[in-house]
């Protein structure tokens, strides 16, 4: 059975967010470490993650942490870089005590002229981060829809950031359903394209999550916009194909939508739980 669940706010701590996930009957979830608008490092309840840990790991539910929304691993500058480094390191030691696989960050974005210098910053802040770890917890690095900015939307880039950098089995990769749709990668069911060049690629490997999304503009928009489950341009069927194929069986997949018209999320999740059974 499939592992599926939602992201979960730590309002109340990290583990009354994994008592949620196992009294609700998912197998996953996501949460954002700290303050999502804050790089403001934080000082955490251990004894907190620590039962958090071990509620997951009784329950067999995986988690996955996600940084805040500043966080940009193209920041140029030595102060923007910085604060984006220790706030990963941060991020990566809450999801360590956690118990968790690793710390969802976006590719990154970076406008000025020289493009080439946004990917010479990713790579300098991925390497001053993994320099400075040594946890089991990875940094999960996610496609992106091309909304900001066209970077960070192929897997040859994602394979290419990774294989450049110092320590890249330090790094792994989380692929979201929305972004590759509206990047215009993904064309919906049955398109096998992109997964013949994950695998050449070596990505598909390398995936430790999927964020499951539908899309509530269509292919190629450059808009990343989710929509409910079945309810974007996405569709029930091209969303069921994509979850049924084998590369991906292993991997967490987690909603990041809209809830469904009732305010709750139970009509997605049983969806999951059902093609996660029977697939």
């Amino acid at each position: 059975m499939m592992r599926t669940g939602r992201h979960l706010s730590i309002r109340n701590g990290y583990a009354a967010a994994a008592k949620t996930a196992k009294d609700s009957g998912m197998g996953a979830f996501q949460y954002f470490p700290k303050n999502p608008r804050s790089l403001t490092v934080k000082s955490f309840d251990r004894r907190d993650a620590a039962k958090c840990a071990d509620l997951c790991r009784e329950h067999g539910i995986a988690t996955i942490a996600h940084t805040p929304y500043p966080t940009n691993l193209a920041a140029d500058g030595e102060g923007a870089r910085e604060r984006v480094v220790q706030s990963l390191l941060n991020d990566l030691d809450i999801a360590e005590h956690c118990g968790s696989i690793g710390v969802v960050v976006h590719f990154g974005i970076y406008k000025g002229a020289e493009i080439l210098r946004g990917y010479q910053s990713i790579i300098q802040s991925l390497n001053e981060v993994t320099a400075n770890w040594s946890g089991e917890a990875k940094l999960l690095i996610e496609i992106q829809s091309g909304e900001h900015a066209f970077m960070g939307t192929t897997f040859e880039e994602l394979a290419q950031i990774r294989n450049l950098c110092n320590e890249p089995a330090k790094l792994a990769f989380c692929l979201d359903t929305c972004h590759m749709f509206a990047s215009g990668m993904w064309k919906g069911a049955g398109d096998e394209a992109w997964l013949e060049t994950a695998e050449k690629q070596g990505i598909l490997n390398a995936v430790a999550a999927v964020h499951f999304n539908d899309s509530l503009y269509p292919g190629g928009s450059r808009r990343d916009r989710h929509a409910p489950v079945g309810q974007g341009y996405i569709g029930l069927e091209a969303m069921r194909w994509i979850m049924s194929l084998e590369g991906l069986r292993a991997v967490p997949f987690i909603l990041e939508t809209p809830p469904d018209e009732d305010g709750r999320y139970e009509k997605q999740l049983n969806l999951m739980r059902e093609w996660g059974i029977h697939l």
